[in-house]
């Protein structure tokens, strides 16, 4: 595949995971997955706000579908891609695997130390909640220069100064992303952007908005299961259940279409409040569907169904990367700041 010329779409994703073997729940068979999507080109998605973010958002909503922990790593080798990009750096093209480290937790900073006027900084201490570690060839994280200030590097991760470690990860679910912590001694690192260039660029909510294209294709993928089964047995309350889910599901949609649309047409724009809106309902559509798959569905592919119990169980674990209450006080307050408090059709 010439990657300059072509983009991955969703069918294609879709054709290729459902011939791939793949065992769900497995750390390792995630980066085998991830690697052989890479290999295969199939990583090279249309840039955010470069006028088809939603057909990229269909191809992360349609790894979702397959596995939680996969479309974890794989939407942070597509977002480090971006990243890159945007912020004028290298695009890597040798079959890297790539992860944005992000998390800024108080006992988890990484230092980056070097002259101001070099590209290359040492990067010293721990970074938690490092997805797919094991698995991946390089990062780009986020450290702290000399002046306390966030700056942004990229890093491969074969260095000899990286302790991929087994600790901080106790999940079930999404268990097979393997989040754990990475240590870094004097590791060299490629300096991307200017300081604070990671948050303050346009492409920061643009990414952020993906993640709820991931919860969105997960929550989809559930509901295929419901509507399969009433189509086989159906009754009132699973009907119910099928129709609420409809009806969640499309107005999601209706609303991350326009705001891929959004980003097309003014991609330089602040995009917080969309993509905060984007996100919550996407959260709240996850959790009705989850709910409502359960009750729809009882015991039994829950317990006989790899696929379905896996998309279950991984499901309400990555939508807690939401902040709940918080990112719904955030988007009012930036509502009202704005003065955008007007509901018109």
């Amino acid at each position: 595949m010439n990657h300059a010329d072509h983009h991955a779409t969703a069918s294609a994703l879709r054709a290729f995971l459902d011939d791939m073997p793949f065992q769900r729940g497995s750390a390792q068979d995630a980066g085998r997955a991830l690697r052989a999507l890479i290999g295969a080109g199939l990583d090279r998605l249309p840039l955010p706000g470069h006028g088809n973010t939603s057909e990229r958002w269909r191809a992360l909503g349609a790894v979702a579908a397959f596995d939680l922990s996969l479309v974890k790593l794989y939407e942070g080798h597509t977002d480090a891609l971006a990243i890159l990009a945007e912020l004028g750096a290298p695009q890597p093209d040798d079959g890297s695997a790539w992860a944005v480290w992000a998390a800024e937790p108080p006992d988890a900073r990484l230092s980056a130390r070097g002259a101001t006027d070099s590209q290359t900084v040492l990067l010293q201490g721990t970074k938690s909640w490092c997805s797919g570690a094991a698995s991946v060839t390089h990062a780009v994280v986020t450290a702290w220069n000399e002046h306390d200030e966030p700056v942004l590097a990229a890093v491969d991760l074969r260095h000899d100064g990286v302790q991929i470690t087994d600790a901080g990860w106790q999940a079930v679910g999404m268990r097979a992303s393997a989040s754990v912590d990475v240590c870094f001694e004097r590791v060299p690192a490629l300096r991307v952007g200017a300081p604070r260039a990671y948050v303050e660029r346009p492409g920061f909510w643009h990414g952020g908005a993906g993640i709820a294209a991931c919860w969105f294709g997960a929550a989809a993928g559930i509901a295929e299961f419901v509507a399969r089964d009433a189509g086989h047995r159906a009754g009132a309350h699973k009907l119910a259940h099928l129709g609420v889910i409809d009806t969640t599901l499309s107005a999601t949609a209706a609303l991350l279409r326009e705001t891929a649309a959004s980003i097309d047409r003014a991609p330089h724009l602040d995009a917080m409040a969309p993509a905060m809106r984007a996100r919550l309902a996407a959260e709240h559509a996850a959790a009705l569907v989850v709910a409502r798959a359960g009750r729809a569905l009882g015991a039994a592919p829950l317990c006989r169904d790899a696929h379905f119990a896996q998309l279950m169980a991984d499901l309400p674990v990555f939508i807690r990367q939401s902040h709940a209450e918080r990112d719904e006080a955030s988007l009012a307050e930036r509502l009202i700041e704005e003065k955008r408090t007007s509901w018109q059709l």
